[in-house]
């Protein structure tokens, strides 16, 4: 069936309601601060004594404030609550908080606004787990995604367009403020209207007790958090994504100042191309992922960080514009568009980074606790953030330069990414897999959706080349343990990527009867703790391109563990390089071109009653055909 694009989405009322509500949440957040800023910065006298700069640091950190402390109770709510009514309440709270902010606007009253911005961080804080808990309710395992590429888009575009139209608002006179008091009102009025058409969505645990004390439940959720390791450092990694941006967004007024010599054009022209950016790099996961989750692309977003946050800072100082450029001017000045290419990508490298990671955070947690799970990242979010203005003012306090700055960033992410993927190297061998499969190969599946979303099976495929393994699991939607022979693990890479894969060695009984026997306690584990387990019957490479008659093993693995046997095949791999063919090497490399084709075919799931060497022989053959 021909996947539909992930755009069809915002057209069904189980994703566009939700889509324009959180859009308009984030679009109105930014055009009330940014408007205050400005206001701030250019009119300070009019409103208080106190200095612009101090104000610039302290609105900000007011408004992340409330995450620190309430998203702990926030995720309790999001379990606890229908998420549609939810999203109502908190709706109504953000339309308060504009009447409150429109009286500030009316009497010049700094504190009221001041309160105002502390009560859209409530109202973020309220909204961040049912933003993310709601997808996996509403949407296929396919379309996660597709639905996070979208939402990732719509905050970053949401930001981009309050930040800007906030500025403009705020600066027309003689009504700028009345503008912007009845411009935000009304933006909170059509998020409470697009918050009617959510669907229901149920609480996973509406009989939750909610903490009276938002800290110490804090602590619980990330202690609860940690138990499942993966998510937990899916959760750091995301938060180390937030310390990234803020370090290097936080420098921009002052690099578009002091090193591009712009104007306030050229500010938002910078956070325009990286948001941009992010929202391209965030539709483009759903095409590279194949429509489902594919961490394999968090390394890849991760390097593009470091690489192209290297090359902004020989890009800046290679440029030798002196004079005071607007936008236009920019455009025109030699080397610039490098330096707009370097920002650009690294909010599409961006984008590969962050939604998988929040794809998998939902594909891994426990249902029942995935809005907690979502508050507690929150609080790292901002615990991150807070770090990074830290780390910020220490660099400047030490003598580092804002291009320094980027270039240190850049090569600490490096780091970061070096020990997050040696903590779960499963990140870096699907990265290895995609890679294969979107350089050497072009692979196409057919009928991958019968592999189980969840629960035990045993697959069984012929066995075709030294990569059919990192084939078979980069088409998989779920990991899968691989049962391989045991020699394979002394090879310098690939038994370095099966160790990783946590591969499961066996050996023929007159080689070594411990290792054989070893192996099949540890398949009967993993079937018990419903995995899937992937066999190649056939136990040795084909050295004719036929498929070679089936062992017993399978009858004895299902002898123990009665799943379900799924049959797959793969086509087209036989006569490249990492098979048995005895043909030239370099002729049959000229032949087959740069990027082969190659398919893998799923069969239909076999009862473990039917599950025969000689009937699973029957059907692998049947689903490759002629196609070797």
């Amino acid at each position: 069936m021909k996947q539909q694009s992930q755009f069809s989405l915002l057209t069904q009322r189980r994703f566009g309601p939700f889509f324009w509500t959180q859009f308009f949440g984030a679009f109105n957040d930014n055009v009330f601060k940014t408007a205050l800023l400005v206001v701030l910065t250019y009119d300070a006298l009019s409103w208080t004594d106190m200095a612009p700069a101090m104000l610039n640091s302290l609105i900000p950190g007011l408004f992340i404030l409330p995450y620190v402390v309430f998203s702990a109770t926030a995720g309790q709510i999001a379990d606890k609550v229908e998420k549609g009514r939810l999203a109502r309440f908190v709706k109504l709270i953000e339309i308060g908080i504009m009447l409150v902010a429109g009286i500030g606007w009316m009497t010049h009253s700094l504190w009221i606004l001041i309160a105002a911005v502390v009560g859209m961080g409530v109202h973020s804080t309220l909204f961040g787990p049912v933003k993310y808990a709601y997808m996996p309710q509403h949407l296929k395992p396919e379309e996660l995604v597709g639905g996070n590429g979208l939402v990732e888009m719509g905050t970053f575009v949401g930001i981009l367009l309050g930040q800007v139209l906030g500025a403009a608002m705020v600066q027309v006179k003689p009504f700028g403020i009345e503008l912007v008091a009845g411009a935000t009102l009304l933006f909170a009025v059509i998020g409470l209207v697009a918050s009617y058409r959510i669907p229901h969505s149920p609480a996973p645990v509406p009989g939750l007790k909610i903490s009276r004390n938002p800290l110490a439940e804090s602590v619980r959720n990330i202690a609860f958090s940690r138990q499942n390791r993966t998510v937990f450092l899916s959760m750091l990694g995301n938060s180390w994504f937030w310390f990234y941006g803020a370090l290097v967004l936080s420098q921009f007024p002052v690099f578009a100042k002091d090193y591009l010599h712009g104007d306030y054009s050229v500010f938002v022209m910078l956070l325009t191309v990286f948001s941009v950016g992010v929202g391209a790099g965030s539709l483009l996961c759903e095409r590279l992922s194949g429509h489902k989750v594919e961490i394999g692309l968090v390394p890849f977003g991760s390097i593009g960080l470091s690489l192209f946050g290297i090359d902004l800072y020989f890009a800046s100082l290679g440029y030798t514009g002196a004079t005071t450029v607007d936008m236009a001017g920019l455009l025109a000045q030699p080397g610039s568009l490098r330096i707009l290419g370097d920002i650009l990508m690294l909010g599409v490298f961006g984008g590969f980074y962050i939604v998988p990671l929040f794809a998998l955070i939902q594909t891994r947690c426990d249902p029942a606790h995935l809005s907690r799970t979502i508050g507690g990242m929150n609080i790292l979010n901002a615990l991150f953030m807070v770090a990074a203005a830290g780390l910020a003012m220490l660099m400047h306090a030490q003598g580092f330069t804002i291009l320094e700055m980027f270039l240190a960033t850049a090569l600490l992410n490096a780091l970061v990414a070096v020990y997050i993927f040696s903590l779960v190297p499963e990140f870096l061998m699907r990265f290895l897999a995609w890679l294969l499969i979107h350089t050497i190969h072009r692979v196409t599946t057919v009928d991958v959706e019968r592999i189980p979303e969840e629960g035990p099976a045993v697959l069984v495929c012929n066995h075709v080349s030294y990569v059919d393994a990192i084939v078979i699991g980069a088409a998989s939607p779920r990991p899968i343990r691989f049962v391989m022979d045991h020699r394979i693990f002394n090879t310098p890479i690939l038994g370095w990527i099966f160790r990783t894969a946590k591969a499961i060695p066996i050996a023929a009984a007159k080689e070594d009867q411990w290792v054989m026997e070893k192996a099949y306690v540890d398949i009967a584990k993993a079937l018990h703790d419903g995995e899937l387990v992937c066999i190649f019957p056939e136990g040795k490479l084909t050295s004719t391109g036929e498929i070679n008659e089936f062992r017993g093993g399978i009858a004895k693995i299902i002898e123990r563990s009665p799943v379900p046997v799924i049959p797959m095949a793969l086509r087209g791999l036989w006569g490249s390089l990492l098979t048995r063919d005895p043909g030239n090497l370099f002729e049959r490399s000229f032949t087959r071109g740069p990027r082969s084709r190659l398919a893998l075919a799923v069969g239909v799931p076999v009862p473990p009653q039917e599950a025969s060497p000689e009937y699973l022989y029957q059907q692998v053959s049947a689903l490759r055909g002629d196609w070797r």
